[in-house]
């Protein structure tokens, strides 16, 4: 899998941008500022239908551009896959509207064919790596829900399309609840609310439970490498109710269980449907009284845990005791881990996104990581300094410069 083309019309600082992608490691280079980072971030939102770095659509159209009455952002690429050629768009555009203001709109097209964001899956994968990562241990857990929710949503449709579903359906209920709060009514009517969220829910945990422990695995293995086998790390998944007794204390799950014996206890997926059911009812009167949706994977968490045999059973939890030096390996060893699950399910390996990675590793995370480099389809890396890069690896790899907007090739 690989981009062969790339096309930016007025996203961020590009006015306008074709480029023709090398078949080997591209290495972008260029100050601070200059649209490095906003190449790859491109290149993912392709991938996701999203920006890694905001929620806010108009953030990504040229500044320039903004101002104007009927602005717009495209990002087009014609992408190599095993099973033939095909055309991935995104365009984002203001709209007028009848009472004098202004919506986003986002289109997606595949192959010239309008698209929902879900139809994504599959047809671009990417793993990014930036410094910004560090907040998948240290930031908060709805951060690390987002992590995993992007990491599913790029293989797997239906994931996606529950995602979506339950978001929509969880803004709903809440509505409901702050309504029965402030002017009462038959709380009846939440019932099918919680039917659609009870089903879909079932399924993102029971999906998040198992790519947990697939990346715990390959994550395990690849932090031992990096630390020398001075260290372990696990990934664990924490549910934020008991599917068996359907109450919401984290405490009952049991946080000392690795990811392995903590799926080894779910239940099947209807019994875990009518555990999230009873959860639900059961939490009515709280949820009405403080307007918000208590349960479910919306609440749920992501732990990364780390120890040394030397020190037997003891272990830390990353995001609250972790140096920065720990967590950094973690993240690394995160994002190689995902590489390879996401080749694993799809058969092609995803294109790998670096953004200034480099400068936070020490020489020989530097190695291990340019090592792997060299082992995917196509890499797409920035720096400020092209010189923390080996002599070799720059041979190797085509090497353009970014200033202003505008990318000189060579």
């Amino acid at each position: 899998m690989r981009i062969r083309y790339l096309s930016l019309t007025n996203f961020r600082n590009y006015s306008r941008l074709e480029l023709t992608l090398p078949d080997r490691p591209l290495l972008l280079h260029g100050a601070n500022a200059q649209g490095k980072t906003s190449l790859l971030e491109a290149v993912y939102l392709l991938a996701t239908g999203s920006s890694p770095l905001t929620s806010v659509d108009r953030q990504l159209l040229r500044w320039q551009t903004g101002r104007e009455a009927l602005s717009y952002t495209r990002v087009w690429a014609e992408v190599e896959r095993s099973d033939g050629i095909q055309e991935l768009e995104v365009v984002i555009e203001k709209q007028p509207l009848a009472n004098g203001t202004e919506r986003m709109q986002k289109t997606i097209r595949l192959n010239r064919v309008r698209k929902r964001r879900a139809d994504l899956a599959g047809k671009l994968n990417v793993v990014l790596f930036m410094p910004q990562d560090m907040d998948i241990i240290a930031g908060s857990p709805s951060r690390r829900r987002r992590y995993l929710d992007e990491t599913l949503c790029q293989v797997d449709a239906a994931y996606a399309r529950a995602v979506a579903r339950y978001a929509d359906v969880l803004r709903q209920r809440n509505a409901t609840l702050r309504h029965l709060r402030d002017a009462a009514g038959d709380r009846r009517q939440l019932a099918p609310f919680e039917e659609t969220l009870a089903h879909e829910g079932a399924l993102i945990a029971t999906r998040r439970h198992d790519v947990v422990a697939a990346l715990s695995a390959r994550a395990g293995r690849i932090h031992r490498d990096l630390t020398g086998r001075l260290e372990w790390l696990r990934l664990t998944y924490v549910s934020n109710f008991d599917p068996e007794t359907a109450t919401t204390s984290a405490d009952q799950l049991g946080l000392g269980l690795d990811v392995q014996q903590r799926q080894d206890a779910v239940a099947t997926n209807e019994d875990l449907v009518a555990a999230y059911r009873r959860a639900l009812e059961a939490r009515r009167p709280e949820e009405i009284a403080r307007g918000m949706t208590l349960v479910g994977p919306h609440r749920d968490e992501l732990r990364f845990v780390c120890g040394s045999p030397s020190q037997g059973t003891h272990a830390v939890d990353l995001g609250t005791f972790g140096s920065r030096g720990q967590q950094r390996t973690a993240v690394l060893a995160l994002k190689l881990a995902q590489m390879e699950w996401m080749r694993d399910q799809t058969q092609e390996t995803p294109v790998l996104l670096l953004d200034e990675v480099l400068a936070e590793l020490d020489a020989s995370r530097r190695r291990y990581l340019l090592d792997r480099v060299d082992g995917v389809e196509q890499a797409l890396l920035t720096a400020t300094d092209p010189a923390m890069f080996s002599p070799e690896f720059r041979a190797r790899a085509a090497v353009w410069e970014v200033e202003a907007g505008v990318v000189t090739t060579s």
